[in-house]
């Protein structure tokens, strides 16, 4: 009995790591939890990313309207990937952008600005990734929606593509915007 035990337990843990696997296969890893969502935005104040010709930020700018507080780097491949969805997501909404730069030289992102447009109504220079990490940022791009009161309710990490802006991100800002 002890001999087929032995046999079997290996092959019964096997399955189990094949299940487990096989149903998390699909899974959306844009759709990672954050604790911060429906908390107020971290204190912090990000100065202007000299060049670009906007504004830095702070929690207190995130009051008074939706804002969507987009992560991004110029050394980011999939961050200029979604730049014109982000130029499309304010010419469709309205919604105020406000971007991170993050762990980036203000030449750097100034020339990314330049080439492929400026979304962001406003701009803080992370360089050293502090704010990001307060935001419980794990890589760029990354995006919220904070709502009028300057509470997070909603994050999607990784590029919007077109699809995960018209089924996430609208309805994320709709959703804020009717409070």
């Amino acid at each position: 009995m002890k001999r087929i035990l032995l046999a079997v337990l290996p092959l019964v843990l096997l399955v189990g790591l094949v299940a487990i696997f096989a149903l998390n296969m699909n899974r959306d890893p844009s759709l990672v939890r954050s604790v911060l969502i429906n908390k107020p935005a971290p204190e912090f104040a990000l100065a202007a990313v000299p060049g670009t010709g906007v504004e830095g930020f702070d929690t207190a700018a995130l009051k008074g309207g939706v804002t969507v507080v987009n992560v991004f780097a110029s050394w980011c491949i999939p961050c200029r990937d979604e730049h014109p969805l982000l130029e499309k997501l304010r010419a469709e909404t309205g919604v105020r952008i406000f971007g991170i730069n993050q762990r980036d030289a203000p030449e750097n992102a100034t020339k990314f600005l330049n080439e492929l447009g400026n979304p962001y109504a406003r701009i803080g220079g992370d360089s050293d990734n502090r704010v990001s990490i307060d935001w419980g940022v794990y890589g760029v791009p990354e995006t919220f929606v904070v709502n009028a009161e300057g509470v997070i309710t909603f994050k999607h990490v990784g590029p919007i593509s077109e699809e995960t802006l018209r089924r996430d991100v609208i309805p994320a800002i709709e959703k804020a915007r009717a409070g």
